[in-house]
């Protein structure tokens, strides 16, 4: 008998992920799977995103690390809830993972939650959690052939950030070659350049936020 473990694997997870979308959809949550590899700067934006958010939008996290609790509490001083789940040796969040969190926030008052994956191009896009929209940041220290290199990653993903552009003169990061290989792989991606440093393409970010929070509340309107 021939036993595919990793869809058994996959199943599982479907059935969790769908159990936190329901609860997601109960307290009329916007879910965003943010990843990205280690240092691409998802905690910088973050930060960012919850100083721009301020009075306007509830924002709440849970934070995916191997270990500390050091993005969370980032995360924290904004005043925002942040939940830290470390996960030792495993190099995605699932939504078992995800949901083991969810009793410990106040989704009721909270209008975008955002789950800061650990930072891994493969993994986290194998694993839905229940949520919206995946987002993958770039940056360009990393290099313009991710997307080719990673495909999965980017075919998931409904908005890719490219990160850190105000560093772009001081690499060989081709932005067209970037947008075109990730386009190649997915022709329906979204894609903004920001810089967390600079503040660059920051409110076309909190922009595409806003329209998709309104998106999700009109589906709800009409279920």
């Amino acid at each position: 008998m021939k036993i595919n473990v990793m869809q058994d694997v996959l199943q599982a997870n479907d059935r969790i992920a769908e159990e936190n979308r329901q609860l997601f959809r109960k307290n009329r949550n916007l879910v965003l799977n943010l990843m990205s590899s280690p240092g691409a700067g998802k905690t910088s934006l973050l930060e960012k995103t919850a100083e721009k958010l301020a009075g306007k939008l509830r924002l709440g996290v849970v934070v995916g690390d191997l270990e500390t609790t050091r993005d969370a509490d980032r995360i924290s001083k904004f005043n925002i809830p942040a939940i830290q789940l470390t996960t030792g040796s495993a190099c995605h969040l699932d939504a078992n993972m995800v949901a083991s969190a969810l009793p410990h926030l106040q989704l009721d008052k909270i209008d975008i939650l955002v789950v800061e994956n650990v930072g891994n191009l493969v993994c986290p896009a194998e694993f839905i959690v229940g949520e919206d929209y995946k987002i993958m940041i770039l940056s360009v220290t990393e290099g313009d052939e991710k997307p080719l290199k990673y495909p999965l990653m980017f075919h998931e993903s409904a908005l890719m950030l490219i990160n850190k552009i105000d560093l772009v003169q001081y690499t060989n990061f081709n932005l067209e070659e970037a947008r075109a290989n990730a386009r190649k792989i997915n022709p329906d991606i979204d894609i903004i350049e920001i810089s967390c440093t600079k503040g660059t393409g920051l409110d076309e970010w909190i922009a595409w936020l806003e329209k998709h929070h309104q998106k999700k509340l009109g589906e709800l309107s009409h279920a």
